[in-house]
């Protein structure tokens, strides 16, 4: 008897949450840089966000590509609650979300994509991986630098960042847009590949 044939089939992203806290108050923090990422997204793919109730949050779908952006309305401590009510609705697994936040271990300008692992004390991270029971799926990390003292990080992050260090967070965000339609297409390891590397260091001038 013929063994079946095995076929490999590519993952798909059909959700793309950006994290953060709703409201003006909040909106310029570093905490937000997952909410930065996915409005810079949907303006980029002419997506119209709105108020989904049933989803908890701020959403909508991507066309012709048919992925959803998600941006959780109920604290970045209850993230999970908007991720679930909108993966059970339309039965997305964890694999084929991708969660974009911001991140105190690495440094402004950079990020790291990567699937599962730990989830480095960032509470919108826990809250998710504790409602879906799971923390294997995507993460799309915005370094945002660490203050130096851990008693500083809440006060840190709900502050917004420093003029130079939002243009080196917004250039990241550019590069992870750039990867966009590798992403798309589910090709993960040419899109780790781009967003993962370090930048160019700009020459500043003779010392």
């Amino acid at each position: 008897m013929t063994a079946p044939v095995q076929t490999s089939v590519r993952p798909q992203l059909r959700l793309i949450v950006g994290l953060g806290n709703p409201g003006a108050d909040y909106a310029k923090t570093r905490h937000n840089a997952g909410f930065w990422f996915c409005e810079q997204l949907a303006g980029a793919l002419g997506t119209t966000l709105k108020k989904e109730p049933r989803f908890h949050g701020v959403a909508g779908q991507a066309h012709p590509a048919g992925v959803w952006l998600l941006l959780p309305q109920t604290f970045m401590n209850r993230s999970g609650q908007a991720v679930r009510a909108l993966m059970q609705f339309y039965r997305i697994t964890p694999a084929e979300m991708l969660v974009v936040h911001d991140e105190l271990d690495i440094p402004p300008g950079q990020m790291r994509l990567k699937f599962g692992g730990g989830l480095g004390g960032h509470n919108g991270l826990k809250d998710i991986t504790a409602q879906l029971g799971t923390q294997d799926y995507w993460r799309l990390r915005i370094g945002i630098g660490h203050p130096g003292d851990r008693n500083e990080v809440v006060n840190y992050v709900l502050k917004p960042p420093r003029k130079e260090e939002q243009s080196e967070i917004d250039a990241a965000i550019h590069t992870a847009l750039a990867a966009w339609p590798q992403l798309a297409r589910g090709e993960f390891e040419a899109a780790t590949q781009r967003i993962n590397s370090k930048p160019v260091a700009i020459n500043k001038g003779n010392s």
